[in-house]
């Protein structure tokens, strides 16, 4: 299939069936019931380009929570997947900075105005106008898909260059959980002579680790100066991770349980990572060699991938292969 000339091509990819009862209310595709289908993408602007995707997009919890409505109802039928990388086809008049041909990739948002008070300050990932990379809508109505697709139509503001070092597979995870667990680091101050904990060692929690690591911070396990929690169980005993923490220490969540989050006595958020963040993080993934732990599946293999994914067999990220 060729990237189209018109607005209104097809793209194929892999969604929950909509010939299903009530699809809004469907919640099992969660367990592996992803049917190969068709659906048109927003409209083309002179600010996207078109992406033909090699790399399908390292599985995330994120996808599975969305997939059973884990997070609130979701708009069915919803097209998940925001780990993506492929190489550009068509670009937009006001697209500079990527040519046709260049390998990029697409993490967990994108869309913001870039023109607010957040946005200036390398937070758009809070801008109020934010579109996630699925199960959003923008400004016209049109909705968001994911990159469980042969093609991908995405503004080139959120859509990144990958340094010819990092190899597509390695990439891929690193455009959301990688991305979730940098922005973080780098925020509080990890580096050399500081102390980190990661909770949860997981698709986020290794990443945590590498990034950790990258950026100098202290092995030693003792009087931490920072925790990132990457776990999504809210029966993990926070409080005593807490204990672990210096005076003035910090634990940040970024895990997003399905049934809330507990109290503590510190807490910090985050929330995925800034344009210059993602852009900071692949040079240090380039210079330092990060390599995330995944296993490449072929894309016909999502559904096996997806129920490995939720009986947390992962290790640490599977990345589906077109």
């Amino acid at each position: 299939m060729g990237a189209s000339n018109t607005n209104n091509e097809y793209y194929s990819y892999f969604f929950q069936d909509t010939s299903a009862p009530i699809v809004g209310k469907d919640k099992t595709a969660a367990a592996g019931n992803l049917e190969f289908t068709e659906f048109t993408p927003k409209p083309f602007t002179d600010d996207d380009v078109d992406i033909k995707i090699t790399h399908w997009p390292g599985v995330c919890a994120s996808d599975l929570h969305t997939l059973r409505s884990g997070w609130g109802e979701t708009d069915y039928p919803i097209v998940v997947g925001h780990e993506i990388v492929g190489n550009v086809v068509r670009k937009g008049k006001n697209v500079t900075e990527l040519e046709i041909g260049d390998r990029v990739g697409v993490g967990a948002q994108c869309y913001s105005c870039l023109n607010c008070n957040l946005c200036n300050k390398g937070n758009e990932s809070y801008c109020a106008d934010h579109v996630y990379t699925y199960g959003s809508r923008f400004a016209d109505g049109a909705k968001s898909h994911g990159g469980y697709a042969e093609y991908g139509r995405y503004p080139a503001s959120f859509v990144f260059k990958i340094p010819d070092s990092i190899p597509s597979e390695i990439a891929a995870p690193m455009f959301c959980g990688g991305a979730t667990v940098f922005s973080p680091l780098k925020r509080h101050g990890a580096g050399p002579g500081k102390t980190v904990g990661i909770v949860g060692i997981g698709g986020l929690g290794h990443s945590g680790i590498l990034f950790a690591s990258a950026l100098g911070a202290d092995k030693n396990m003792q009087t931490l100066d920072l925790i990132v929690c990457t776990a999504n169980d809210t029966s993990i005993p926070m409080s005593q991770y807490l204990t672990l923490l210096k005076v003035g220490g910090t634990l940040v969540q970024v895990g997003a349980p399905e049934g809330g989050l507990q109290n503590f006595d510190c807490l910090a958020g985050s929330l995925i990572g800034g344009r210059q963040e993602i852009k900071n993080m692949l040079e240090l993934a380039a210079k330092k060699t990060i390599k995330s732990w995944v296993e490449a599946r072929p894309m016909s293999a999502v559904n096996e991938v997806l129920q490995l994914m939720e009986d947390g067999k992962a290790r640490y990220r599977y990345v589906l292969v077109n």
